[in-house]
């Protein structure tokens, strides 16, 4: 099967936008760390949220280059049952690289949290408790590379 590239911003943009979990690659301890992260995605800026503390804010603080991939329309595809080289997974996905920029300002945070909200929700009129907004951590990615295949379609 081919993987293809995909280059039509729309295209890509439609990938980030159905995707309910990203994977946040990052450095920790010179080492690679990956987590799953809800998100929200908004005028070609990806918003991340998480504990002010532990291993990702750590890693973070220490090196703010990150990779974030997405995928979609995963389905499994078999050209023939008893052969195992014919199994393959057709998918659309966006790999997203740059630096992560922290938010202090609270109006931000709000403003963000509710990217974050509207993507799961389809709200984007929540309100956070002064606490709320103090102890979290947020954060956000304006790629300055984008790569997206789809394969098996």
């Amino acid at each position: 099967m081919k993987k293809f590239l995909i280059t039509d911003l729309q295209e890509i943009e439609k990938i980030i936008t159905n995707a309910k979990v990203c994977s946040l690659a990052m450095i920790s301890e010179n080492k690679p760390y990956c987590v799953p992260m809800n998100f929200g995605y908004d005028d070609g800026i990806i918003y991340l949220h998480g504990a002010p503390e532990g291993k990702k804010f750590n890693a973070l603080k220490e090196n703010p280059d990150v990779c974030i991939s997405f995928y979609t329309d995963e389905a499994l595809n078999i050209v023939h049952e008893n052969v195992a080289c014919s199994y393959s997974m057709k998918y659309k996905s966006v790999v997203a690289s740059g630096s992560v920029v922290f938010v202090d300002e609270i109006e931000e945070k709000v403003r963000i949290l509710n990217i974050i909200m509207k993507n799961y929700s389809g709200r984007d009129n929540f309100t956070y408790s002064k606490p709320a907004l103090q102890n979290v951590s947020v954060f956000y990615l304006k790629p300055n590379e984008l790569t997206a295949y789809k394969r098996g379609y």
